[in-house]
């Protein structure tokens, strides 16, 4: 007899189990589908409604917000009261997340300190300036990544450019790569490989001009940075910069199209091969400006790439051979 209550029992509980995940798979059904003609349910947050999207009905309305409970009618005042810090990065030493203290010496009614708060204010900002950078690892951040900030305004690369350049070095200061080699060096040679990984390449001479470096240091450290982190970085493609140098010439779009299409003519020709790629941009740019009518001489191309009129005149000659022979076969 105790056998078969015992097995009603559990009859009765597994079937309990069943209507209980038929009653949640229903539930959850009519979450996502409307009750009258099983559509789509989308959420209307202006209204705060859940309207089906195909026949309109309102499943629910009055729901909570969870926005801010301001309204903000531009990019300047949704700055002003928003209440949240700027996001983290990788181009501050401490990744944006500790404090400063402003340098205005009012209070928060906009009302100016007396002298002696402001020789208070004075020494928190030191002391918040000194807790800032707790070690010698986070002081070697800060200044290497003020060089690379520095740098990078001053050749006009974009911030993606400068993260992967202070993540490169924070690679290299990780695997203690900086023993024996210069801090300017290496946040050198990280921006070099952040720009040639990112597709703005810049020449190695141009890098140098805004470096407190020399070439020769710049060049032996990028060597030994991508070697040890292993960095996956494509030869320079001359034709990465065509823009730059036409947009710097106030040439047409046609002279840079004219541009691209001698550059892959030699490499078609194998041409490229062996020769700096600032060069050759250099030589198709001038070369392009005169079968395209547009008057640029040599020297305003030498300014622009920052390489000699002798390069661009060799390259200039071997680019037209090149187009020559494609045109005769």
């Amino acid at each position: 007899m105790s056998e078969n209550v015992r097995s009603y029992t559990d009859d009765r509980s597994r079937t309990d189990t069943v209507g209980e995940d038929e009653t949640a798979s229903d539930s959850e059904r009519e979450q996502v589908e409307c009750p009258e003609c099983g559509g789509h349910l989308v959420n209307d947050s202006e209204r705060g409604e859940t309207v089906c999207r195909d026949c309109g009905l309102v499943v629910e309305e009055d729901e909570i917000d969870h926005g801010p409970e301001w309204r903000a009618f531009d990019s300047a005042e949704k700055d002003q009261k928003s209440r949240v810090g700027a996001p983290t990065t990788n181009m501050m030493h401490d990744k944006g997340l500790s404090t400063n203290i402003g340098w205005q010496n009012k209070d928060a009614y906009g009302n100016s300190l007396s002298s002696r708060q402001r020789e208070k204010m004075q020494r928190l900002r030191t002391w918040n300036e000194r807790f800032r950078t707790r070690d010698s690892k986070e002081r070697n951040l800060k200044q290497a990544l003020g060089e690379v900030d520095r740098m990078a305004s001053a050749l006009g690369l974009p911030d993606s450019v400068r993260e992967t350049a202070s993540v490169i070095y924070r690679r290299a200061l990780d695997d203690d790569l900086l023993p024996g080699r210069s801090i300017e060096g290496v946040a050198t040679s990280s921006l070099y490989a952040a720009a040639r990984q990112a597709g703005t390449p810049r020449s190695l001479d141009e890098i140098a001009n805004v470096s407190r470096v020399e070439k020769d240091e710049i060049a032996r450290t990028y060597r030994y940075v991508v070697r040890e982190l292993k960095l996956e970085i494509q030869p320079a493609d001359p034709e990465s910069y065509v823009p730059r140098f036409a947009s710097d010439l106030d040439l047409s779009d046609e002279s840079e199209r004219r541009a691209r299409q001698l550059l892959q003519t030699a490499k078609e020709e194998g041409v490229h091969s062996g020769k700096s790629p600032v060069g050759l941009a250099a030589a198709a740019v001038y070369a392009a400006s005169l079968l395209t009518n547009e008057k640029v001489t040599q020297s305003e191309v030498s300014e622009v790439a920052n390489i000699s009129e002798v390069t661009i005149r060799n390259r200039y000659h071997e680019l037209l051979e090149a187009e020559e022979q494609v045109q005769l076969g």
